[in-house]
């Protein structure tokens, strides 16, 4: 007697990505979850299902994800002047002034995701006060770099928050001064939640909320995702609210798997085997949060040695060492996962050093080597420049680096400038890091840039920005292979929560996550993978998605 199910899916090319090159006809799924994959032959002769869908040829992958953004944050971006398609300073002023024309006087403008490395009229230095108030003299105007390390105010933004001739910020920022001690109006890393903390937030306007988180997921299924793990930054307010993700967990309303990670300390619920092995339970608690250092984009990542293009700069440690080492331990000791961001050289090499300490510390206060090894690997968060000693460090150690290979589409134009061309060979090496062991999950930081997997997926094949440049890959010897960009955006961002017997791979009794694309991954030109299109997102066997 056949068993009844709930669907069948049929007559596509269903790569469950298990191993390279494992495709199946036919899936079945019961309850949220695969009950068959296999042939359609078999499907057929083992399940009554109430539905049958025809895939008509087309390419079936596990639901795609992204190990590490702040989804909180980019929403928030839609209330924002969206300076990222600015292609001159030129262009972004305009945008700021025409917000200013529609305005009250005196209320405050933020701008986002400006990056003056791709400003065509300048070179690429920060902008300045000076600059801000050529849009206006008449509003408090900051805005964001797309990194999220740097801020930029003007005149009436540095009076509403007091900033004077000679203000020092303290330790893990910075309020850069002319060589008067008038404020540049430039803030970087902690710095910049003076601003945060003064800025009304229109985040609390509950309506502005759901517009903008909506729109958010919307987006989110609709690029193939089925997982995300957001980050919380509190130090710029980037909250992340997890019962708000409960919730709609409950009413059946969140189309992504979301894990929230925070950056402060939190109790992670016990859950019953049960409530794990639930499919139609997308929230849940993650990791725990650390910076180290910056980011290169804004000379603040920590390097061993000066950035080649600003002498005397070398970035900034956020936190002390010793600092990190406590913080992390004692999250590791409270049952939590550590996630420590770290971009440049010694702010990995601090990392490491943190990691290693809290094996060690583990170990002292009684903690076995089988508990050890039964913990979820410690996160390190970018890792876009590694020595070969830190890399022979990081192969010894249970970590999973969460990269965004989309990253390097951008730095690839600056990189070299910013660091010299030997630092620049010791970045972004994710064939090196594969061949060492070294396990690496997908992600794109957004709202730093798009979260669109197949972006990303995309930069780690080709190595190339989205026209093509340079011919053959920025260092091609550190491509991939597209069956491993791919697994680092399924099957990898499971392992690094320790999901990876629920989703990540298409295989009888995981989660029914999957999403249909318009062509053959595995077949196109590598160039062609930047325009893949999604026809169908599907999420415990429910559609999220489907193209119009």
């Amino acid at each position: 007697m056949r068993k009844k199910a709930d669907t069948l899916f049929y007559g596509g090319k269903i790569y469950t990505m298990e191993e390279e090159g494992v495709c199946k006809e036919a899936v079945v799924i019961k309850d949220g979850k695969f009950a068959y994959v296999g042939t359609e032959e078999q499907a057929r002769e083992q399940f009554d299902c109430a539905e049958v869908i025809d895939l008509e040829g087309k390419t079936v992958l596990p639901g795609m994800g992204d190990s590490h953004l702040h989804f909180f944050a980019f929403c928030q971006t839609y209330t924002t002047v969206d300076l990222g398609k600015a292609k001159s300073k030129a262009e972004a002023l305009q945008l700021l002034r025409e917000r200013a024309a529609e305005t009250p006087k005196g209320e405050w403008i933020k701008g986002s995701n400006f990056d003056q490395s791709k400003w065509s009229d300048s070179e690429d230095r920060l902008p300045t006060r000076q600059d801000l108030d050529q849009a206006s003299m008449e509003h408090p105007i900051v805005i964001k770099r797309v990194c999220l390390h740097t801020a930029v105010a003007n005149t009436m933004a540095l009076e509403r928050a007091g900033i004077t001739n000679g203000y020092v910020f303290g330790p893990g920022g910075l309020v850069e001064l002319d060589k008067d001690g008038e404020p540049t109006g430039v803030f970087r890393e902690q710095a910049s939640k003076i601003y945060d903390n003064l800025i009304p937030d229109p985040f609390l306007v509950p309506d502005t909320r759901e517009a903008c988180m909506k729109k958010g997921l919307e987006l989110a299924a609709g690029y193939g995702l089925t997982m995300m793990h957001t980050y919380a930054a509190e130090i710029w307010h980037y909250d992340e609210d997890f019962e708000d993700y409960a919730a709609r967990s409950k009413r059946g309303e969140l189309p992504v798997r979301m894990t929230v990670c925070l950056d402060y300390m939190f109790e992670k619920p016990k859950i019953t085997e049960k409530e794990r092995n639930d499919p139609y339970c997308t929230a849940h608690l993650g990791s725990f949060k650390s910076f180290s250092d910056g980011s290169l984009g804004s000379r603040s990542a920590k390097l061993y040695d000066d950035y080649s293009d600003d002498p005397g700069n070398s970035g900034i440690l956020v936190i002390t060492p010793e600092g990190l080492k406590e913080r992390m331990y004692e999250a590791y000791r409270h049952g939590l996962q550590p996630a420590t961001h770290c971009i440049g050289d010694q702010a990995l090499d601090v990392t490491l050093s943190a990691v290693e300490y809290c094996l060690e510390q583990g170990r002292k206060d009684g903690m076995t080597q089988e508990e050890q090894n039964m913990r979820l690997p410690f996160r390190i968060i970018h890792a876009q420049m590694a020595t070969p000693g830190l890399i022979e460090r990081m192969k010894k150690l249970p970590v999973v680096l969460d990269i965004q290979p989309v990253f390097l589409m951008t730095d690839l134009h600056w990189i070299e400038e910013r660091v010299g061309k030997k630092r620049a060979e010791m970045s972004y090496t994710w064939r090196t890091y594969l061949d060492e062991g070294i396990i690496l999950a997908g992600g794109s930081d957004s709202p730093v840039e798009s979260f669109s997997p197949w972006l990303g997926i995309y930069a780690a094949v080709t190595r190339q920005d989205m026209n093509e440049y340079p011919p053959g890959g920025y260092h091609p010897a550190e491509k991939v292979s597209v069956y491993e960009a791919v697994s680092m955006y399924c099957k990898n961002v499971a392992y690094a929560a320790g999901e990876q017997d629920l989703m990540g791979t298409i295989e009888t009794g995981k989660f029914a996550d999957m999403v249909v694309i318009d062509r053959d991954i595995f077949q196109i030109q590598e160039n062609e993978i930047k325009d893949i299109q999604v026809l169908h997102t599907y999420l415990a066997g429910r559609t999220t998605y489907e193209r119009q």
